[in-house]
């Protein structure tokens, strides 16, 4: 036996892979490395950028030109995967992230950097859309549940690995993490070479003989589906609330509403992370045994109560307690409970769609349920920043709460999609 052969059946013995098929397993590590790189680098990009003598908004605008960018090239990324397949437009997108974020470590004007990151947010939808639509298109109705868990673990790990290690990379130098990121990129590029078999994902396409159809209409198809108007809207809430409002407002809580050293924030972003793994596994084969609904709605609704939990622990500090302690006891409930519910958001949606799909290729649907999560991520710290400055913290996270609202009466409307394909079949 071959050594990666070896190295897949020992990935699909773990619980979280076990079952499930070889590309789960590889898609899985391929994420892990690239999250490992990102978390990396993310935290020095600001530095690094201000070392070109700009002020903090051109400095943050480098972050925010590579999820702009992403967000704007996705319909090409998903046209290609639908033109070229997922295993082609996968690598070649891996590869031009690697190659512009180490070009952007030999960057000697602020402009350069801007520019390389911006190339690298092309790369970044390339993957992201390619690697989905795959996942979702070699498992099978009872498996994508699991299996979209266990391939958003893989980012979680990696994002949890990442920081650590950088504290460690940035004593070296602050443009070492750009080279490493493009060493864990073009590791991932070669895992995916190496383990995706392309004669599988040929016989694939044999297999499905609808995959010729007018993706356009493919898109308005699904938007026509009630399961898919609720996957995109959930995964838009999820964006808003979690990568977007939560991510920007609740560091800002912890140092200026509870009057806590930052160190407090990463405790309870690591308690988060920690539920969100442990449930991953439990999660995921909820939606594929009792429902994507039942799952979603858990999902949602715990969202909702996070966020609502989060404006108690501000309304706490401020009229309730002369002290912190029961705002920050109610600060790591909240994050407990958000960890809990990110696990079932990060499974449900993604198998909705893959069940709407029903084994065609699907880059532009996928494409544009990837979108609406970064619609969220770019204008959920928007919203929280005027809220907090106008305001304050509760009312942001009163907003995030009343949001989770909207998804989840989309949730409650839609038809359950488990076993679609096998009701399609037999009648």
């Amino acid at each position: 036996m071959t050594p990666h052969r070896r190295i897949g059946r020992a990935l699909r013995r773990t619980p979280l892979l076990a079952g499930l098929p070889r590309e789960v397993a590889v898609l899985t590590g391929v994420a892990f490395c690239v999250a490992l790189g990102f978390g990396i680098l993310i935290p020095v990009i600001p530095v690094f950028a201000r070392s070109f003598d700009v002020n903090a908004l051109e400095a943050s605008l480098v972050i925010s030109v590579f999820a702009l960018v992403r967000f704007v090239t996705s319909p090409i990324s998903g046209g290609l995967v639908d033109r070229l397949g997922e295993r082609i437009v996968m690598t070649s997108g891996l590869l031009i992230v690697a190659v512009s974020s180490a070009a952007a470590g030999f960057s000697q004007t602020y402009a350069q950097l801007l520019v390389l990151r911006g190339a690298g947010g092309l790369g970044s939808s390339m993957f992201t859309v390619s690697a989905m639509a795959l996942l979702l298109r070699v498992v099978g109705t009872e498996q994508r549940g699991r299996a979209s868990g266990a391939f958003q673990g893989g980012f979680l790990l990696g994002g949890v690995a990442g920081p650590a290690v950088g504290g460690l990379v940035v004593a070296w130098s602050i443009r070492a993490p750009f080279f490493v990121y493009a060493g864990t990129l073009l590791l991932a590029a070669l895992v995916a070479v190496t383990f995706l078999a392309r004669a599988r994902l040929q016989e694939l396409e044999h297999q499905v003989a609808a995959g010729n159809e007018n993706r356009l209409e493919q898109l308005r198809a699904a938007l026509r589906d009630g399961a898919y108007r609720a996957a995109i809207v959930v995964n838009l809430v999820t964006g808003f609330v979690v990568f977007g409002l939560r991510a920007s407002a609740v560091p800002l809580f912890v140092t200026e509403g509870l009057s806590q050293s930052a160190s407090l924030t990463g405790i309870g972003f690591l308690i988060a992370a920690g539920l969100q793994a442990l449930l991953l596994l439990p999660a995921g084969r909820m939606a594929d045994t009792q429902g994507r609904r039942k799952a979603l709605l858990i999902g949602t609704i715990g969202t909702g109560i996070g966020m609502l939990t989060l404006t108690i622990a501000d309304v706490a500090v401020n009229g309730w307690s002369t002290h912190a302690i029961a705002g920050t006891a109610l600060f790591f409930v909240a994050m407990a409970i958000q960890g809990a519910a990110g696990a079932f958001l990060g499974s449900a949606p993604a198998a909705v769609v893959g069940d709407v799909m029903g084994g065609r290729r699907g880059g532009i649907v996928v494409a544009a349920f990837q979108m609406m999560s970064d619609v969220g991520a770019i204008t959920g710290p928007l919203l929280a920043g005027f809220l907090i400055d106008a305001l304050d913290f509760d009312w942001a996270f009163a907003a995030g709460a009343l949001l989770t609202l909207v998804a989840v009466a989309f949730v409650v409307a839609m038809p359950e999609t488990l076993h679609r394909a096998r009701q399609v079949a037999a009648a």
